[in-house]
């Protein structure tokens, strides 16, 4: 499911289902759901400082359904990712790609979050990024 608290209507946001499907696919997840929401940088800004306590803005920030939980429902619910449309607008420009480029890549490190992958040691992050890549790639959303 993707909400957008935002007024932007990206034909990138739109574009998000078939991907999304695809990830599952992927990672051969089965089953299962996930929410995303887009929100702008001040909406973000608060979830980083109460949450993670960090006061400032940030791209993305996941939210795994806490192990052991269980909601009474046909498909199991990983969590929630939240995306700042500024920050992807703002990296896709640094960076030199395109908006849907940032934005999947975003919801595809989100997505990996929730599955449990992390970048707290060097392994494991040349373990996530390079997934993420690879993800990326072989639907056709590649770095320019």
């Amino acid at each position: 499911m993707i909400n957008n608290l935002t007024n932007e209507k990206l034909k990138e946001i739109d574009e998000l289902n078939d991907y999304i499907e695809y990830l599952f696919n992927y990672m051969n997840i089965k089953d299962s759901i996930m929410s995303i929401i887009i929100v702008d940088n001040d909406y973000i800004h608060k979830i980083n400082k109460e949450y993670r306590g960090i006061d400032r803005e940030t791209d993305v920030i996941s939210f795994a359904l806490e192990e052991g939980e269980t909601i009474d429902e046909p498909y199991k619910t990983l969590g929630d990712i939240y995306i700042s449309i500024d920050r992807v607008y703002e990296q896709a420009k640094e960076y030199g790609h395109s908006v849907k480029r940032e934005l999947f890549f975003l919801v595809t490190h989100g997505f990996l979050h929730l599955l449990g992958y992390d970048h707290m040691n060097k392994e494991d992050e040349e373990k996530m990024f390079s997934l993420q890549e690879e993800i990326l790639d072989s639907y056709g959303v590649k770095r320019i």
